[in-house]
C-alpha cells in the first residue's frame, strides 16, 4: 500500500517521536513569534504568523515540483526544510510537493540518472531517505544506496576525507560546504537501512577529518583546504582558502550538529567534534555583528564597509548554537546567541504586496575566492540556499522569544 497517498486522503501523518530514521526536531513551545525588529516590520503579518508555513506556501505558489529546478542541493536544502515543516504540521501537500519532485529523478525500478561525482549532487539523497520512510516504496532505497555504494569508490585525501568532486579541478580538496553535502544523507541512511555502524563512522570521519584540516587558531574554519597546495586559491604552506566564508562554515556547524545528533555516545571521534564545534562556536560568539545579530559574508572582517550580514548563514549559525545548546554540546549560554541571530534573520524577512514572504541578502552559490571576490557575490532575494537554512532554523526555534 502507498503509505503516502493513505497520508494525504486521511490527513494523518507519522509524529516525529516516531520519526527515528532521522535527527529529531526541536519543539519548541507554541508561542507566537514576536515581529522582527527593523524598517520594514510594517510589512509583516501578525506576530502570530506561522514563518515556516508562510515560506513554504510563498515558495509552493512561485514554483510548481516540475518548474523548482533539476537535481541540486539548493533545491534539496529547501525541500529538507519544507519536510521539517511537514513533520510539525502535517500538512499533506508539503510530503506530495516533494514526492512529486524526487519522482521527476528516480524511475520505478529505482534507477536514477545521476553519477554522484561530487558531494553537491549527494545532498538532495536525505530526500530520498525521507520518502522511503515516508511511503516504503523500495524504489527510493534502489536510488539512495546508489549514493552509498559510490562512496565506497569516491576519491580521499590521504587521511581519508572525500574530496569536494571527483574532477581535476577539484582534486585533493576538502570544502566545508560538503560535510553538510554528504554526512547527514549518511548517517540517516544508516539510520533507515539499518546500516549505521558503517556510516555513522564515516560521518563521524569526515566531520573530524575536515575540522582538523579547516580550523585555525582563531576557532573559525576556512573555506577550503587543497592537499596538493597547487590550487590557485591555496596558501603554498597550509593549502588553506585565503577567507573565513560564512556559508562555508555554517555547512559545517549544522553538519556537525546533525552527526553528534545521530552518533553513539561512545563514537571514538566525537571528543574531537564536540571540541572542534565548541571552539567554532566561540568564535561566532566573538565574530556575531551587536547590531543586527547577523554574521557578516566573511566573518571575521565586519569592520570594513563593503562586507555585509548574510542570512542563509546567520540562518545555519543560528540553528548549530541553538540546537547545540539544546543538547548540551555547548554551554547553555549559547541559547541567547542563537536568539539574537534568529531575531536578525527575521529583520530579513518581508512579506510583499502579493502576500508572498521575501528573504533578503541571500549570497548567490560561491566558488573558493578572496576577500574581493565573496564580498562582491550577488546579494539574492528567496534564493533556495536561504530559504532552506531559514526553514531549518525556524523549525528549531520557532516560537523562541527575545531574551
Amino acid at each position: 500500500m502507498n503509505r503516502l497517498r493513505t497520508a494525504a486522503l486521511t490527513a494523518v501523518a507519522l509524529t516525529a517521536a516516531t520519526l527515528t530514521a532521522l535527527p529529531t526536531a526541536a519543539a519548541p513551545p507554541a508561542a507566537a513569534v514576536p515581529a522582527a525588529p527593523g524598517p520594514a516590520a510594517a510589512s509583516r503579518p501578525a506576530a502570530a504568523t506561522d514563518w515556516s508555513t508562510a515560506v513554504v506556501d510563498s515558495t509552493m505558489a512561485r514554483y510548481t515540483p516540475a518548474t523548482i529546478g533539476g537535481w541540486s542541493y539548493p533545491v534539496g536544502l529547501y525541500l529538507y526544510g519544507q519536510y521539517l515543516t511537514y513533520r510539525r504540521t502535517h500538512d499533506p501537500r508539503y510530503l506530495t510537493y516533494i514526492k512529486n519532485y524526487v519522482d521527476r529523478f528516480v524511475k520505478s525500478d529505482g534507477s536514477i540518472d545521476q553519477s554522484f561525482n561530487s558531494l553537491d549532487s549527494m545532498q538532495a539523497g536525505r530526500l530520498l531517505v525521507i520518502l522511503h520512510h515516508e511511503t516504503g516504496q523500495d524504489r527510493y532505497r534502489k536510488a539512495a544506496q546508489k549514493i552509498r555504494d559510490r562512496l565506497n569508490t569516491y576519491p580521499r585525501t590521504s587521511d581519508g576525507g572525500f574530496w569536494h568532486a571527483d574532477t581535476s579541478s577539484r582534486a585533493h580538496q576538502l570544502w566545508a560546504d560538503g560535510t553538510y553535502m554528504v554526512n547527514p544523507f549518511l548517517v540517516e541512511y544508516g539510520k533507515e537501512f539499518g546500516d549505521s555502524a558503517a556510516t555513522d563512522d564515516e560521518a563521524a570521519k569526515q566531520i573530524a577529518v575536515y575540522g582538523a584540516h579547516l580550523q585555525v587558531a582563531n576557532g573559525l574554519l576556512r573555506h577550503a583546504y587543497d592537499e596538493s597546495k597547487s590550487a590557485s586559491w591555496a596558501d603554498p604552506g597550509t593549502g588553506l582558502a585565503p577567507e573565513h566564508w560564512c556559508r562555508a562554515v555554517g555547512w559545517y556547524a549544522m553538519a556537525a550538529v546533525d552527526v553528534l545528533d545521530a552518533v553513539p555516545a561512545d563514537q571514538p571521534r566525537r571528543p574531537q567534534i564536540l571540541s572542534v564545534f565548541r571552539k567554532l562556536a566561540a568564535a561566532l560568539e566573538k565574530y556575531q555583528d551587536p547590531a543586527t545579530g547577523r554574521w557578516f559574508q566573511v566573518i571575521d572582517k565586519g569592520g570594513r564597509s563593503d562586507n555585509w550580514t548574510e542570512t542563509s548563514c546567520s540562518s545555519m549559525f543560528t540553528y548549530a548554537l541553538s540546537r547545540g545548546a539544546q543538547q548540551h554540546y555547548l554551554d547553555p549560554h549559547f541559547a541567547d546567541v542563537a536568539r539574537r541571530g534568529y531575531q536578525g534573520v527575521l529583520a530579513n524577512l518581508s512579506v510583499g504586496a502579493d502576500g508572498r514572504t521575501d528573504l533578503a541578502d541571500i549570497s548567490v552559490g560561491t566558488n573558493v575566492g578572496d576577500y574581493a571576490y565573496y564580498v562582491a557575490r550577488t546579494r539574492a532575494v528567496n534564493d533556495f540556499h536561504g530559504l532552506g537554512a531559514f526553514l531549518i532554523m525556524n523549525e528549531q526555534l520557532r516560537g523562541d522569544s527575545v531574551s
